[in-house]
């Protein structure tokens, strides 16, 4: 069998670090292009020693199709980008900047390299505020920067395969958790946020009263979802990532143990988020494997990790979306007008 080699933007960070794990255990050469701007080499650090991967430090805004890392690789799975999502409504110029001209700049790479699939990380945000749960066919409603950024990547990533032929398939992804999750930077995740204060033993800042649902897939699963629409013979396809099994913000608390406090719900985000998916499990026979609860326990298992994450209370995160209310409040009520 002929070796195969990998790329993987963004493979230092949460998502990619897994999918590096994986792809190495199937046997191919991983290069890994990433800023570091998290600092989140040593989630490489079991591999940087393997001959199987090369590091590449590199903004993808400034890569070449010429880069020597391009050169003779077979798969590139694009993960790199901004993803911290209440800043973008206050920088929105640099979400739209790596997002998508940087996905174009890893596009024309694989273009001009021809590389055999190309596998794009597209969010669930693209979706809005969604009926569920909600299928790869929904109606396409971006509230806010980030969004929009990723999802006109993710129609970049399509133009190519339909103007240049680009195999292509996008990886929806839903709200991805484990181990090794972001700890620094803006406010974030809410699991991420929890588990920082679980450490601090301070109270748990839940955002409305608790009872939206998320759904929530654990990082391995994922990982798998990308491998599978590489090696797959189907492109041009979106496939919806997640369990198909939204978990209650409220039940996250129980599992954790402690008080809670209630902060204001935020305008444009959903009630709930729930994948329909059908579709990734029908044509790549992909199916989550991490249970919520299983996948909860390897998180506490590691919750050191988080011990240098910020710690946010009530007016830290006040002060942290004063700018998502004023504008998304004024997005929300000229809806219609």
């Amino acid at each position: 069998m002929e070796r195969c080699t990998s790329i993987v933007t963004g493979g230092a960070g949460f998502i990619g670090s897994h999918l590096v794990d994986l792809l190495i255990s199937k046997g191919h050469s991983v290069r890994v292009i990433d800023n570091l701007v998290g600092g989140q080499i040593t989630n490489l650090s079991k591999h940087l020693t393997e001959s199987n991967l090369a590091f590449y430090e590199a903004d993808i805004l400034k890569v070449s199709p010429n880069d020597s890392v391009f050169k003779g690789a077979n798969y590139v799975f694009h993960l790199a980008g901004i993803g911290d999502i209440v800043p973008s409504i206050e920088k929105p110029g640099d979400y739209f900047q790596t997002n998508i001209q940087g996905t174009v700049n890893i596009l024309e790479a694989s273009r001009i390299n021809k590389i055999k699939k190309f596998v794009y990380a597209a969010s669930s945000s693209c979706y809005g505020i969604a009926t569920t749960p909600t299928p790869e066919t929904a109606k396409i409603d971006p509230l806010y920067p980030y969004a929009m950024s990723k999802y006109l990547g993710e129609v970049a990533a399509f133009h190519w395969w339909n103007i240049y032929k680009l195999p292509v398939n996008s990886i929806c992804i839903f709200n991805a958790y484990g181990v090794r999750a972001k700890t620094s930077g803006a406010y974030g995740a809410v699991i991420g946020v929890f588990m920082r204060q679980k450490i601090s033993k301070t109270p748990y800042t839940v955002v409305g009263d608790g009872t939206q649902t998320r759904d929530f897939v654990y990082v391995t699963d994922v990982a798998e979802a990308f491998y599978l629409a590489a090696i797959s013979d189907l492109t041009g396809e979106r496939f919806n990532v997640g369990s198909g099994n939204p978990i209650s913000v409220n039940y996250i608390v129980e599992l954790l143990g402690g008080e809670a406090v209630y902060i204001p719900s935020r305008p444009g985000e959903p009630d709930s988020t729930f994948a329909d998916i059908g579709k990734i499990s029908k044509l790549l026979n992909w199916s989550p494997k991490i249970v919520f609860e299983e996948g909860m326990k390897k998180i506490l298992e590691n919750k050191e990790d988080w011990r240098s994450a910020p710690l946010w209370d009530k007016s830290k995160i006040e002060a942290a979306t004063e700018n998502w209310f004023k504008y998304m409040n004024h997005n929300k009520n000229h809806e219609g007008k």
